[in-house]
């Protein structure tokens, strides 16, 4: 999972107020819910001693957001009467929650958006196609392909002196529009950096299209004849293939990533040797289970490389007034700051993970931490 929409985050001084919310509203009491949701909550900020034009912004953000139909929620962070950050979640949060610390509380939100997968949509028939590419980052993109030929796009029926020459009109003409599409195609996937190409409709223009595709995104295309472009087609079938796609995606990704973890045997593993490899600009990706019940702390200072699991080593390297806090919350600081990614597991994804915790290096060298040297 890329970090890099977070650093708007780590560009300001806390404290933080962080708060997830059901933001749902499709019941007749939605909007006394959300109103005593929130009370409460701004209650729980008050009480840990959020600033009032904080609270009031975070306010802003909940009672003005635009609402999305069925469930879902919300999370905010803000500080110093600004809100900097806000995202929609899928679903609700599996409880509302406002914390006040010194650094943002995002792995809960980070946990739920899980894997982020580019992907392409495209829903083909011979004249032309519609398309949505998503990028990571959940920004949609759209796009209307009208093939350059309208004339003849069917076959005529067997028989006649001209039935040749009209079938090989109609294949050149299927070809064409195909081409058009492709085309479209690449350009989409180009600008959302897709991992996936849904392609569906037409079995027959499906095909062209893909057999167009440059050869590097024909190893990333799904075929499908579910869809149809006509008035009323019911899309189900072809929604629910797109999202089992980018499931099975996230999901390799996320095996890859054991994988290499794996490979490194004894280096990387558990919180002290994850800690040091991020003091040393060592991590690519960080693995971490997800345990909201974490108590686990660490030590910071005010740059994302000022991290460590004992006060006296930051005093050291002449950090001034290190803060306590939540180690994920400083983990993710220290990956946003050096660029490294994190790929959230369930606990059965790494049930031997040593403090749940582990890191993907970018580099091994004799000083290399981990189980087997300290």
């Amino acid at each position: 999972m890329q970090l890099s929409f977070l650093r708007p985050l780590y560009d300001r001084p806390g404290p933080w107020c962080s708060v997830y919310m059901d933001a749902s509203r499709d019941t007749e009491d939605a909007r006394p819910a959300l109103d005593l949701r929130w009370r409460a909550l701004k209650g729980e900020l008050l009480e840990q001693g959020a600033d009032a034009p904080t609270v009031d912004a975070v306010e802003r953000v909940v009672r003005g957001h635009d609402p999305m139909p069925g469930d879902y929620g919300i999370a905010v962070f803000a500080t110093r009467g600004r809100a900097v950050l806000s995202e929609y979640l899928s679903a609700p949060p599996v409880r509302d929650l406002a914390a006040v610390s010194e650094l943002p509380h995002t792995m809960p939100m980070l946990a739920q958006r899980g894997e982020q997968i580019a992907w392409v949509r495209v829903l083909a028939d011979r004249t032309g196609a519609d398309a949505v590419a998503v990028s990571a980052g959940g920004v949609p993109r759209r796009a209307h392909v009208t093939g350059r030929d309208e004339f003849p796009l069917r076959r005529v029926k067997p028989g006649g002196w001209s039935q040749s020459r009209y079938q090989r009109a109609a294949t050149e003409a299927w070809h064409h529009n195909a081409g058009d599409v492709a085309a479209a195609t690449v350009e989409l996937a180009e600008k959302v950096g897709a991992d996936v190409l849904v392609v569906a409709g037409d079995v027959r223009a499906t095909g062209m299209i893909a057999a167009q595709l440059p050869e590097r995104w024909q190893d990333m295309v799904v075929r499908t004849d579910a869809g149809s472009r006509h008035a009323g087609a019911d899309p189900t079938l072809m929604d629910d293939l797109t999202v089992q796609t980018i499931a099975e995606v996230a999901d390799q990704r996320i095996t890859a990533a054991l994988d290499r973890f794996g490979m490194q045997e004894d280096v990387g593993a558990g919180l002290d040797a994850v800690v040091s490899a991020l003091q040393r600009n060592q991590v690519d990706t960080m693995l971490i289970v997800d345990d909201p019940s974490s108590t686990e702390e660490l030590w910071i200072g005010p740059g994302p490389l000022d991290i460590s699991t004992d006060p006296g080593q930051l005093s050291a390297m002449s950090v001034p007034d290190p803060h306590r806090v939540r180690a994920d919350a400083a983990l993710v600081r220290a990956l946003v700051g050096t660029d490294a990614e994190l790929t959230v597991l369930a606990p059965e994804e790494a049930p031997e993970l040593t403090d749940g915790v582990g890191a993907v290096l970018r580099y091994v060298d004799a000083a290399t931490p981990g189980r087997g040297n300290g």
